[in-house]
């Protein structure tokens, strides 16, 4: 791992107090994917034993963040990154320590070329959520834009 891909974990964890509090584990961070790891703790389990769904809920939200992070960083002079709406869907039941891979839904280089015609661009991010055994036991999608820093 390269030390800009620890930096957007480091920066998550230390801006995010949720993905610190969850001791999630980023474990890969680039502008084509982001993965990030909710370890099994029993403080974070729902009534079944396996992680809440707000755990869950976090884990992919996180990875999605860190990837339009990798993805757009460069343009944090300009915009501020915003999730606007997110769904999840339950598939299956986690159990253990689950795994997130997020990865961005349009090419970077057309969100940018929305903002610099002065746009406020919206881009799906996609994220599955993994046992283990590999098992996909959630799938979800956070939308985000980049909203241009006023000149006020």
């Amino acid at each position: 791992m390269s030390a800009d891909q620890m930096s957007i974990g480091d920066m998550l964890a230390a801006t995010v107090p949720m993905a610190r509090t969850l001791n999630l584990e980023f474990l890969e961070t680039s502008p084509e994917q982001a993965v990030v790891s909710l370890p099994d703790q029993g403080e974070y389990h729902n009534h079944v034993g396996g992680p809440h769904a707000g755990a869950m809920f976090t884990l992919g939200e996180s990875a999605s963040g860190a990837i339009v992070l990798a993805a757009f960083g460069d343009q944090l002079s300009r915009a501020v990154p915003l999730a606007v709406r997110a769904e999840i869907a339950y598939k299956k039941l986690a159990m253990g320590a689950v795994t997130a891979t997020a990865k961005l839904g349009r090419p970077a280089a057309e969100v940018v070329a929305e903002l610099d015609a002065g746009q406020r661009p919206e881009f799906p991010v996609t994220i599955e959520i993994r046992r283990a055994d590999g098992a996909v036991t959630s799938e979800m999608q956070v939308v985000w834009t980049l909203r241009p820093n006023s000149k006020d």
